[in-house]
């Protein structure tokens, strides 16, 4: 895969290639260089994707603050 611009990603297009990366790393198979190269990749995607995903949480927080009406419930993750 080319490089792409991070900063033109999408938030998924980063992180699959973030895991691709962390597979690859796993691995061990790589020259040092490369390893390098790849781990810096994989911080610069690792901080585009968590700052889509606040920008994210931002955009909710701001329409939930919209509606003076939506009442606001816990997030409860052991729901199925």
């Amino acid at each position: 895969m080319a490089n792409k611009k991070v900063e033109n990603m999408s938030f998924e297009a980063s992180t699959t290639e973030l895991d691709s990366i962390v597979s690859e790393l796993e691995l061990g198979e790589l020259a040092l260089e490369d390893a390098l190269k790849k781990f810096e990749r994989g911080i610069t995607l690792a901080r585009h994707s968590q700052q889509k995903l606040s920008q994210a949480e931002q955009r909710v927080e701001i329409l939930l603050q919209q509606d003076e009406n939506a009442a606001l419930t816990p997030f409860d993750t052991n729901d199925e």
